[in-house]
């Protein structure tokens, strides 16, 4: 039995397919079946089965799915404990809302790992709504920088930033496509419930690997693309794109810092929390600059924990 095998039987389990666990974890979804195969067949229970509504639990998995949790979270806290024993620097893992990892989480996390007096390595993964809540609660992740997260019984989520959702193209449209990021895809997510304001069928949305790929296509006339307002104001002020008026937009959204409550937070998550309130990164946040490419964006911890 190992930490490999107990963590993909977590997050799927948690998260409710090994789909979902792979995309978590960054990895494949082979990896994650293999994985929780040979958890299996050590215990000699299947442990989850599949059925209707998705992954269930067995008996022997109900009960096994606490004490897995607990061991992956020590697991972290002893990788965190040889890493500061060796003197190796901090690891900060942030798990980001697709548009906040593309513009704001590296121009963050360079400027508090510059200020900080202790070395740190800091790093951002792009995340989906709900599996950020699992990550933190199995300490993949030491904060989630996104959506409101408070309804989960042991996460602490305050706002840290305003902004607004607008929509964007060359101009209206009678019936236009709708262009968005991968949180188009995500029910919870603050675009799905912008597109379900606004009715939109599911065959008229078109999801791009993030939103400059979907401002761009939206720039070409392929429809309109769901933008918040002070990231895409530059491609606006050139001419690029323009703003349409929609009876659901402009749409007030705020991000917030989801950490697990105070007392058990690691010291770097609540030092990165309350940087999080200065000015600078207030300011990094309204003009983050160009943004970075995706490609830039990996879970920083969920592949260690394969390697």
């Amino acid at each position: 039995m190992t930490l490999t095998q107990l963590g993909a039987f977590v997050l799927t389990a948690r998260l409710g397919s090994v789909k979902e666990a792979a995309r978590a974890l960054n990895v494949s979804e082979p990896a994650v079946s293999q994985a929780l195969t040979a958890l299996r067949r050590h215990l000699g229970d299947p442990l989850l089965v599949r059925g209707p509504g998705g992954m269930t639990l067995t008996e022997g998995g109900a009960r096994l799915l606490p004490i897995a949790s607990q061991m992956v979270v020590l697991g972290a806290e002893a990788e965190g404990a040889v890493r500061a024993a060796r003197g190796a620097p901090e690891a900060l893992r942030v798990a980001a809302a697709p548009a906040v990892a593309e513009f704001v989480a590296t121009p963050l996390l360079d400027a508090f790992t510059t200020r900080s007096p202790r070395e740190v390595e800091a790093g951002a993964g792009v995340v989906a709504g709900p599996e950020m809540a699992v990550l933190l609660h199995n300490r993949l992740a030491d904060l989630a920088l996104g959506p409101h997260l408070a309804d989960d019984q042991g996460l602490v989520s305050e706002p840290v930033f305003r902004a607004r959702l607008i929509a964007v193209g060359t101009g209206p449209a009678p019936r236009p496509r709708w262009l968005v990021d991968p949180s188009g895809t995500d029910p919870s997510s603050e675009t799905s419930r912008l597109l379900r304001r606004l009715k939109v069928p599911e065959d008229r949305v078109r999801v791009y690997p993030n939103q400059t790929a979907a401002w761009a296509a939206a720039a070409d006339g392929d429809g309109l693309a769901i933008a918040i307002a002070h990231l895409v104001a530059p491609r606006v002020q050139r001419g690029e794109l323009r703003v349409i008026a929609t009876p659901a937009t402009p749409a007030e959204i705020r991000w917030h810092a989801t950490t697990i409550a105070p007392d058990r937070r690691p010291p770097l998550a609540g030092a990165f929390r309350r940087f999080l309130a200065t000015a600078e990164a207030l300011h990094i946040m309204r003009s983050p600059g160009a943004g970075v490419p995706p490609s830039r964006f990996h879970p920083p911890v969920y592949v260690t924990l394969w390697s």
